[in-house]
């Protein structure tokens, strides 16, 4: 297993979407991210957009094999007739991971902020809840329109729910 945050790019939609471009940014300067694309031109492109665009943080490439064929979603190959990272195989995708020194663990992954929490904390449920999730949003640079749901599994990516606690009281006491 690989705990990881999956931010999908919609192909070229990235080059012009900001605000998935900011939290991208977050997550290089904070965890650091894994770019994996399609090893056509197209994915490379896009791979070499997101690197130009992130100039702080880490930054690690996965690349899968040319793999040529179609993918069985398709009614046709690619334009290059390779495979993309959809079509490709979880063992050759294990494999890819592993080349670029990213190890599948069973370890422990961060949890536990649900919308309870949330509601506990006064970002759901509350008159004023609205405008305390905007501020949370704001504080860790996320888009505005996040749902409740969205903002717990996010933020499970981000700090513990102890963390946020204290995030809270900073912001609020």
């Amino acid at each position: 297993m690989i705990n990881a945050v999956i931010i999908c790019t919609d192909g070229f939609g990235v080059f012009k979407d900001r605000e998935k471009m900011k939290i991208i940014r977050h997550y290089a300067e904070k965890k650091g991210i894994i770019i994996l694309t399609d090893s056509d031109s197209a994915g490379f492109k896009i791979r070499r957009f997101i690197k130009g665009s992130v100039t702080g943080g880490k930054i690690t490439n996965v690349y899968i094999p040319d793999i040529f064929g179609k993918e069985r979603r398709k009614a046709s190959p690619s334009k290059e007739g390779k495979l993309g990272v959809e079509g490709m195989s979880e063992s050759v995708l294990l494999e890819a991971f592993e080349k670029a020194g990213i190890i599948p663990s069973e370890g422990e992954q961060k949890g536990g902020i649900d919308k309870l929490l949330l509601y506990e904390l006064g970002y759901s449920g509350a008159p004023d809840s609205s405008k305390r999730r905007q501020q949370l949003l704001a504080h860790f640079d996320l888009p505005e329109l996040m749902t409740t749901n969205a903002l717990a599994d996010i933020l499970n990516t981000m700090l513990t729910p102890e963390e946020l606690v204290s995030v809270t009281r900073e912001l609020f006491l």
